[in-house]
Order: structure tokens, then C-alpha cells, then sequence
């Protein structure tokens, strides 16, 4: 069984937060903050006010934080190291909207979601597009290997969604499958978070 779930608790246990975690990175958080907002840019007035929206309201940014943590250990943050924490926050953001539909959900992050606010065939484009741009950064320079990962990511992520919908009308969950639903829908990106340097590695050799 995995035991990945309890990973947050166990930083608690140990009296590590999140501050302290991302300090070797407050400066570089900043630019890719700058990064991320340029990367949801459309020609689109009303998808501009929306993405600005889910802008000015994001999370705790764990992912982006542990792509710039895993680039100073294993070498030096880079575009490209602002390139991947983008298209991971543009995937983790799209399938967050694309959630709050599905489960008919009004509230994200205390705020009203995109869909209480712009409806569901608003919000579902949103998370589209979001996706595409995600896609679309990960195969900038040619970085095929980037674009594999997170399609069998998002794929993963995918029928561990549909997974968890098809046991909740039958109600004949386990906590195997309970665990295996968790795995599917949180573990591919954080997978990326972490091996993307090694793909970047190959690529800048040759060898994806």
C-alpha cells in the first residue's frame, strides 16, 4: 500500500512547513510567478479575466516549488526550469477547473470556483485551454520527452477520475482501490515534478 498520503503529515509531525521548505527558492518562486501569468496569456478578453482570476488566486504552488527545488540540487534553475514548473501549475490549474464541474463544486480555495461564477461550458473551455497551453509549453525547443510524460499524466489523472466516479455509485470501494484512486489523480504530476531534470538531461544530449 502506498504510503505518499501521509507525506504532508509527516513534515507536520516534524514541525517543517512550507516557508521553510521553499526558502532556497523565494527569489526564483517570484519568476516563475511572472512566468506562469505570462503563459495564460490569450487574445481573448474574456479568457484573459478568468485566467487573471485563477491568477490572483492560487494555492500553495508545491509543484512548481519542488521542480526549482529539484534544479538547485541537481544543477541550476534555468528557463527551461521555469518552463516546467509552468506547464505543471497549467495542468495541475486545468484539471482543478475541470474538478470543480465534475463534482458540481461552488467554492475553490474559499473563493467561488470558475464555474459557480462563469458556468460549466465556460469553465470546461477554460480547463481546455489551460491543458493546451500546458501541452504546448512542454514541446517548446522540441522537448518531446516532456509532452509524454504529462500526456500519460493526464491520462493517469484521467480514469483515476472516472475510477473514483464509477465506485462512488456502486459504493463498493476498498481501501486498495481507495489508495489507487489517490495514486492516479495526485502521483503523475508530482512523478514530472521530480524526473523532469532527467528528461532534460537526455534531451540536452540527444538521447530522448
Amino acid at each position: 500500500m502506498s504510503k505518499y498520503p501521509y507525506i504532508a503529515a509527516l513534515f507536520c509531525k516534524m514541525g517543517i512547513s512550507l516557508d521553510i521548505i521553499k526558502t532556497p527558492v523565494e527569489k526564483e518562486l517570484r519568476e516563475f510567478e511572472e512566468y506562469f501569468k505570462a503563459s495564460m496569456k490569450s487574445n481573448v478578453a474574456l479568457l484573459d479575466t478568468i485566467t487573471y482570476y485563477i491568477y490572483k488566486r492560487k494555492g500553495k504552488q508545491v509543484r512548481p516549488i519542488m521542480v526549482l527545488l529539484t534544479a538547485r540540487m541537481l544543477g541550476k534553475i534555468t528557463n527551461d526550469t521555469y518552463t516546467a514548473a509552468s506547464l505543471i501549475e497549467l495542468l495541475h490549474t486545468a484539471t482543478l477547473v475541470h474538478d470543480d464541474v465534475v463534482d458540481d463544486s461552488k467554492l475553490r480555495r474559499s473563493f467561488f470556483s470558475v464555474n459557480a461564477l462563469w458556468k460549466n461550458k465556460v469553465a470546461v473551455l477554460v480547463g481546455d485551454y489551460l491543458l493546451a497551453k500546458g501541452l504546448l509549453l512542454s514541446i517548446e525547443g522540441d522537448k518531446i520527452e516532456f509532452l509524454k510524460i504529462l500526456s500519460s499524466a493526464v491520462k493517469m489523472m484521467s480514469e483515476g477520475e472516472l475510477l473514483q466516479i464509477q465506485k462512488a455509485r456502486k459504493l463498493d470501494i476498498t481501501e486498495e482501490v481507495y489508495f489507487d484512486i489517490i495514486k492516479q489523480k495526485m502521483l503523475p504530476l508530482y512523478q514530472f515534478c521530480l524526473c523532469y531534470w532527467s528528461c532534460l538531461c537526455h534531451w540536452r544530449s540527444g538521447n530522448c
